[in-house]
């Protein structure tokens, strides 16, 4: 997906809507996770009420949890370089003279302290809900399509007489 994010960017019209379309799949995939793990909990209980044990989930909900898997790759791959690439373009702190350098920076932070909250709350968060992992799953959906939105409708463009980031594939 990382080499195929500059010509993607340039089919949809640019790479903030490469960005925006990719948040929303993404947030398609995560509310999938958990119509995945209700399916596979209705095989196990139904294969254990016909006396076949149901240790394993049905076959076609191995098949949709892999797939979903690996269109949601496509939304991590993308958001691992999408950021770097419109940071790269925009140059936020341009008009302080900071230069990119600071923008990177600030992005950096902006991903670090997000996934720090993330890491100390989703234990918290998961026994308040019975022990599961859904609820984060659905928190994650809500956020990518709020990303989505902010993408689309409030990330300045990049100027027009600048040529197009290349996604450079920074993780």
């Amino acid at each position: 997906m990382s080499l195929s994010i500059e010509s993607l960017g340039r089919w949809v019209g640019g790479v903030k809507r490469l960005w925006g379309i990719v948040n929303f799949l993404l947030a398609i995939c995560l509310a999938m996770t958990v119509l995945i793990t209700k399916l596979a909990q209705s095989s196990r209980h139904a294969a254990i009420a016909a006396g076949h044990g149901g240790a394993d989930p049905a076959a076609n909900c191995r098949c949709q949890g892999r797939c979903t898997d690996a269109v949601c790759g496509t939304g991590y791959s993308s958001g691992g370089d999408l950021q770097y690439s419109l940071c790269s373009g925009i140059h936020i702190s341009s008009t302080s003279g900071a230069g990119q350098g600071l923008s990177l920076g600030v992005l950096n932070l902006a991903i670090v302290i997000p996934q720090m909250f993330v890491s100390v709350t989703s234990g918290p968060w998961d026994d308040l809900f019975g022990g599961g992992n859904l609820p984060a799953f659905i928190a994650g959906a809500v956020a990518a399509v709020a990303s989505g939105v902010l993408a689309l409708f409030m990330l300045p463009s990049p100027p027009a007489d600048l040529p197009r980031p290349i996604a450079v594939g920074f993780h």
